[in-house]
């Protein structure tokens, strides 16, 4: 059994380390992560290009000016985190929609279940290993971009940007983390690797692109026109479009990014002339921002929580078979 620093290493994360060293040294990797560095510098150079036009080089000093190198664009290329909400589904399907069935159509997985250990380490591994793979990725592409920014601009970024850009990685991390858990899922429900590639990706695109058109379909049937209807209907039919669309995964995540990368935002829903009268025309503070993102972190939590629960209940009452 492998050993560090002369102590025996625990099985559970003798199996991480082997799933971690299959899945660095696989194709699919390799091209994911050539992808993610092809659109990360793609967006990182459309977001200087844009800031050396509109910033003015005695304005550039604030601290919120490191944050647009995430979130601004000059028309081209959408900015950052809007690539890691496209693509980062994409990176979690791959990592795990062959997780478990790999295993039983190569008959390796009644071979590791022979082995003196308990059975939930297999499926715990796959997670764990996937998770530090998607972790390791988004801190260099996080750390890339902070690098090239900061030698391109001359400009550090501050402590409430670090801050800001620790918590865009962590909530990068969370959401792919659900698609992950989503195609584990699929991957122990079906058996060939191909059927459950197909229902992830399936499921990713009626989110992407159907959800949306049936959101806006619902926005055009209940939402009055301004000046047909009183301002509170107004607000509280936009308030019901804007809850239905908060069940694609994706749009969690976009407002959470949003508001943590532009403390401008106050609000992630529509808002009446009394809330607007009086406010303070400031960038919110951190903690206000990460209060106003918690439901939305919570619901991608728990969605993540759910699938991987769902996941391992049925690869626990599965029937594993030699064959």
């Amino acid at each position: 059994m492998p050993k560090v620093n002369d102590k025996v290493m625990h099985p559970f994360w003798v199996m991480v380390n082997k799933e971690v060293s299959d899945q660095v040294r696989s194709w699919k990797f390799i091209i994911l992560a050539g992808l993610m560095i092809l659109t990360c510098m793609g967006s990182l150079f459309t977001s200087i290009t844009n800031l050396s036009k509109i910033v003015k080089p005695d304005t550039a000093g604030t601290h919120l000016f490191f944050l647009k190198l995430f979130t601004s664009s000059n028309g081209t290329l959408p900015p950052f985190h809007v690539f890691i909400a496209f693509i980062g589904p994409l990176i979690g399907i791959s990592l795990g929609f062959d997780a478990i069935n790999s295993e039983q159509n190569g008959r390796t997985l009644s071979r590791i279940m022979a082995q003196p250990i308990h059975r939930d380490f297999l499926i715990n591994a796959k997670f764990t290993a996937s998770l530090i793979v998607i972790s390791v990725m988004f801190l260099a592409l996080n750390l890339l971009v902070i690098g090239v920014g900061t030698l391109t601009t001359g400009i550090p970024p501050t402590f409430e940007a670090f801050v800001r850009i620790l918590a865009f990685l962590i909530l990068s991390i969370i959401y792919v983390a659900f698609w992950l858990n989503l195609s584990i899922l699929f991957s122990v429900r079906f058996r060939q690797a191909a059927t459950s590639a197909l229902t992830c990706v399936a499921i990713w695109i009626f989110f992407s692109v159907f959800y949306q058109i049936i959101v806006k379909m619902i926005a055009a049937a209940i939402v009055p026109q301004p000046g047909t209807a009183p301002p509170q209907q107004i607000v509280s039919a936009e308030k019901l479009v804007l809850g239905i669309s908060r069940i694609m995964p994706g749009q969690l995540f976009s407002d959470a990014t949003t508001s943590i990368l532009v403390p401008s935002v106050r609000s992630l829903g529509p808002l009446t002339a009394e809330q607007v009268y009086g406010a303070i025309p400031a960038p919110l503070p951190f903690g206000q921002s990460l209060l106003l993102v918690w439901p939305e972190v919570t619901g991608l939590i728990a969605a993540t929580v759910i699938c991987f629960a769902i996941s391992y209940r049925l690869f626990m009452r599965r029937e594993i078979r030699s064959r």
